[in-house]
């Protein structure tokens, strides 16, 4: 998804349009939580003119996250629609919206992408399926105790101490 300004301007009085399906395996690289990613589809426009370049896009595919609670893969659908901007000329633009300051004479949108997806990664992703104990529930020297085996067993420390009172009642019956 690189274009050269030559590019753009041959094309500057007719539509642009873009609809491509781009392999984003380097986001992996940057968030070492995305354990997969599809090929992303994108579809849109640019509006060329003589200072900016303006892209309308839309961005669909799914990366795979783990769980937050189970670690069991998680498919996580994209779909994120943007606008980005680049100034060609360095002019007063209004800044209310973020705008990229070309350098060269090449347009890659790549690492906006990435970029986008990043963004788009939530903090927690749980899976909607609960019976799957996707985190192992035990190990070398450890398990896990659920709350009511919890309750029903006796530590084994203090095991001798129920007899102790065991043994108070029986001699005050005498």
């Amino acid at each position: 998804m690189k274009w050269t300004l030559s590019q753009l301007q041959k094309n500057r009085s007719k539509d642009f349009l873009i609809d491509e399906i781009v392999n984003v395996d380097e986001v992996m690289k940057i968030d070492p939580n995305i354990r997969r990613a599809s090929p992303m589809h994108v579809t849109g426009r640019a509006d060329i003119d003589s200072a900016k370049v303006t892209f309308h896009l839309k961005i669909q595919g799914h990366l795979i996250l783990p769980c937050s609670r189970t670690l069991v893969d998680v498919k996580l659908p994209i779909d994120v629609s943007t606008v980005e901007t680049f100034l060609l000329k360095d002019i007063g633009y209004d800044m209310e919206e973020e705008v990229y300051q070309l350098k060269g004479d090449v347009i890659d949108l790549m690492p906006i992408i990435h970029e986008i997806l990043i963004l788009e990664v939530p903090m927690q992703v749980f899976c909607e399926d609960s019976d799957d104990e996707g985190a192992p529930q035990s190990g070398k020297d450890w398990e896990v105790i659920h709350e009511q085996e919890k309750k029903d067993s006796i530590d084994p420390r203090l095991a001798g101490l129920a007899q102790f009172f065991n043994e108070n009642d029986s001699s005050s019956d005498t």
